[in-house]
């Protein structure tokens, strides 16, 4: 997808999703998931298979079921929350003698309240057992945005468990090993993202539809009735199974996941090295490695080694430049490179890396006691740092290399161009070193025919890519608008409205417009991802809103589907068009007759052919934004289509 923000998340930004309503009712609620049998409540040990599963993991269905889902999750990812609805369709096509589901816990190093929240699952389970576990996690992912001490205390009251019990063995931590077991086993399995899925030791990664489940259950039931009849008991299916899949997966995660990587990507693009970026090593350097990072991501600090590692080994023929990419949910990365910008100016390259050596060393500690302690260790005086950071002295240049890391589509951290070759995240060595060597094949060919080792690289960026380019036709009055069709600057905005990131991109729109007045108009534009199966009912309803009532009704629908974005099913379209003064005959026959399908299939149709795939997608003035950006990538490409008006 064009989304996201590291690969893995960034491939998940591709797959935006709903966070549908997850109920403790008849859409997901423990009541209505099934009957538990006795033994399931003890589990079977069957730790010794490839993926491991014990008395101590939450689980729905029998024990000994023929087939095993091992998911591996994370209680603030919107993804994991947009494929409850398909497990729930599991459950109820399958049944819990047929399917079992176990929860494994994978809290994601960016997702600073996910951690306490599988701590407190997990507790709820410990104290209250496996029903008390899957009420506390759908009130959870019901309340995402919403995770936090106190009102883990209260789901745990409502999911059953002792309220002083739970207090006791939450504040002193005594579950959390099992969170740190788990992370170990999907390190250990290669399950770095969230959801990632075992079914039987068959890997589905990803928010994947049901028909893909689906495809890997029936085979795996086949098999496993064969093991029966073959004489193995119920109770081995499992461990026999992940093993035999096991064995004929890739011999390990890396292996695994090379199997399962996207395809590499050949442009070269444009990436720009300017005067004021810091730079490890000589600037005739053959290969040039440009490095989108951030001091507050943790994969950034991983790669770490790696990058040692390349330059002892390539040395005078590799230079890294280093560039910001601090991203917004990372609230000290930002803080953390002025620092390092401070040391830059006071002492030049190698000062700079010095302390981004200390500041990697820190890490996760970057608060401004640590960022003290940094800078007293080096040398630099803090109070020139605190008037940078407060400053925001080097805000420009920060904000010019998130604006180039925009252009060039390296959303996530660390990002990676190698003379020009994307390599996007914390990848080992030899995923460079085929790369570099590739690259300094070339440059030595250039070499000898002439070009000047300095030259290598400016050489190579005078034909490479630069900013994405979209190519959209304008407006018509046929097409839902805020603003006016004449006004400067048009944001064509691609979107569906069972996508989480097209809701959270809102705010930054409204900002948008509440800067930009007059001068800028959004345009709607229906992109209903295939897999969200409600957007394009919704897409006609808002467009039916648009022809009886204008933009303001448009609008007025747009605004109340993505305020109630968990539940958006024809009842839920027919109460806002009420709720907002629609002609309801007309509204329900607009709907009956799909009377605005043709205007919704047009959208996507020129979406596909301008090249967006994913959603929200942006295009100003030609130029692409991937994603829920926040405001300064907007502001740039308004600014500059403003200064050529």
């Amino acid at each position: 997808m064009n989304k996201g923000t590291a690969i893995v998340g960034f491939i998940l930004c591709f797959l935006a999703g709903a966070m549908l309503t997850y109920g403790i009712d008849r859409n997901r609620g423990v009541a209505d998931i099934g009957p538990e049998s006795a033994s399931a409540r003890g589990g079977l040990d069957h730790s010794a298979s490839p993926v491991p599963v014990t008395k101590d993991d939450p689980a729905w269905g029998d024990p000994d079921a023929l087939v095993t889902i091992v998911e591996i999750s994370d209680f603030e990812c919107p993804f994991c929350s947009r494929v409850n609805p398909t497990m729930k369709q599991i459950k109820d096509t399958y049944g819990p003698k047929k399917v079992r589901i176990v929860w494994k816990h994978n809290p994601l190093p960016f997702h600073k309240n996910a951690r306490g929240a599988h701590e407190a699952s997990q507790t709820v389970f410990a104290v209250a057992g496996h029903e008390a576990f899957w009420k506390f996690h759908d009130l959870a992912f019901q309340n995402q945005k919403s995770l936090n001490d106190a009102n883990y205390e209260t789901w745990a009251g409502q999911a059953g468990a002792d309220v002083a019990k739970f207090k006791a063995a939450y504040s002193s931590k005594k579950h959390a090993a099992k969170v740190d077991k788990d992370l170990a086993m999907a390190q250990s399995i290669g399950a770095r993202g969230t959801p990632h899925f075992r079914i039987n030791g068959v890997t589905v990664s990803g928010a994947q539809p049901f028909p893909k489940f689906k495809e890997v259950i029936d085979a795996e039931l086949k098999e496993a009735e064969a093991l029966l009849k073959g004489g193995t008991k119920r109770a081995a299916v499992y461990v026999e199974r992940t093993k035999a899949n096991h064995k004929a997966a890739p011999a390990n995660p890396q292996q695994q996941q090379k199997a399962q990587a996207p395809p590499v990507d050949t442009t070269v693009w444009k990436a720009e090295v300017f005067d004021e970026d810091p730079i490890q090593g000589k600037k005739d350097a053959l290969v040039t490695i440009v490095e989108w990072s951030d001091y507050q991501c943790p994969f950034c600090k991983r790669v770490g080694p790696t990058l040692k590692q390349i330059k002892d080994t390539y040395k005078d023929d590799v230079r890294i430049v280093w560039k910001d990419n601090a991203l917004p949910f990372h609230p000290r990365a930002k803080p953390a490179a002025t620092l390092a910008h401070v040391a830059r100016k006071s002492g030049g390259h190698d000062k700079y890396f010095q302390a981004h050596d200390a500041l990697f060393e820190s890490h996760p500690k970057l608060e401004d006691a640590d960022l003290q302690a940094v800078a007293n260790k080096l040398g630099l005086n803090w109070d020139t740092v605190k008037k940078a950071i407060d400053g925001d002295t080097f805000g420009k240049l920060i904000a010019k290399n998130m604006e180039l890391a925009q252009a060039l589509q390296a959303r996530g951290t660390p990002h990676f161009f190698i003379n020009g070759r994307r390599l996007s995240g914390a990848q080992p060595f030899d995923n460079f070193k085929k790369l570099i060597d590739e690259e300094l094949a070339k440059a030595k060919a250039m070499v000898a025919k002439g070009t000047p080792r300095a030259q290598v690289y400016a050489t190579i960026m005078k034909t490479a890519k630069g900013e994405d380019k979209k190519d959209v036709p304008p407006p018509t009055k046929s097409d839902p608008i805020k603003g006016k069709l004449n006004a400067k600057v048009i944001v064509h905005e691609f979107s569906d409205f069972q996508c989480p990131y097209c809701s959270k991109v809102l705010p930054t729109l409204d900002q948008v417009k509440k800067e930009y007045g007059d001068k800028v108009a959004i345009v709607w534009h229906d992109l209903p991802l295939p897999f969200h199966q409600d957007a394009p009912l919704a897409s006609e309803a808002a467009h039916e809103a648009f022809a009886q009532k204008g933009n303001d009704g448009f609008w007025a629908f747009h605004d109340k589907l993505f305020a109630n974005q968990k539940e958006i099913k024809r009842p839920a379209l027919e109460k806002i068009a009420q709720e907002i003064g629609l002609d309801m005959t007309k509204f329900k026959a607009a709907l009956d007759s799909n009377k605005h399908k043709a205007k919704v299939d047009a959208n996507k149709a020129m979406a596909q052919k301008a090249g967006v795939t994913g959603t929200p997608g942006f295009v100003i003035d030609g130029n692409f934004i991937s994603g829920a950006q926040p405001f300064p990538a907007f502001k740039a490409q308004i600014d500059k289509a403003l200064a050529k008006k």
